[in-house]
């Protein structure tokens, strides 16, 4: 009987763990592929498309896994701001158009900011990556990102 208690809790413990990782607002890591040229650079990213999920973004994260990120999902294009209030650690952030081409980046936005930062443009996605991603893997403005989410060229809308 006692090993069949401690079996139990033991079972207990593993669910109520699984259940605060759920309840974190952590999604399953998705695959993003950015193409820079002829390289294609494969990111784990957690996908922001709720109104919660994307105000509460990065936030309060002490550190991010490498080839790790955020994919933002707004709905559709419009101009777009963001800002590292509560955001602990240095963010890449590529401005993201609709057929998945990088318009713009703010690279390294300094942690705790207040500051707006803006798209530059209308967009619809934001990728957030670790501070110095995308001059350590060579992305520019013009390259492009892959996901199921985001329509190939000539197919937006």
């Amino acid at each position: 009987m006692r090993m069949l208690a401690k079996g139990l809790a033991a079972g207990f413990v593993v669910l109520a763990g699984l259940g605060l990782f759920a309840a974190s607002g952590i999604a399953a890591d998705d695959s993003v592929r950015i193409v820079t040229g002829d390289t294609t650079h494969v990111i784990d990213a957690e996908i922001a498309d709720t109104d919660e999920e994307r105000r509460t973004g990065l936030m309060f994260r002490e550190e991010m896994a490498p080839d790790h990120g955020m994919l933002f999902d707004f709905g559709d294009s419009r101009e777009v701001t963001m800002w590292m209030e509560n955001t602990l650690i240095p963010l890449d952030m590529l401005f993201i158009e609709e057929d998945g081409t990088i318009l713009s980046i703010k690279r390294n936005a300094e942690p705790l900011s207040r500051a707006v930062i803006p798209s530059g443009g209308p967009v619809r996605y934001v990728l957030e990556l670790n501070g110095g991603a995308a001059k350590r893997l060579g992305i520019e403005p013009g390259d492009r990102v892959e996901h199921e989410l985001i329509a190939p060229s000539g197919q937006a809308g």
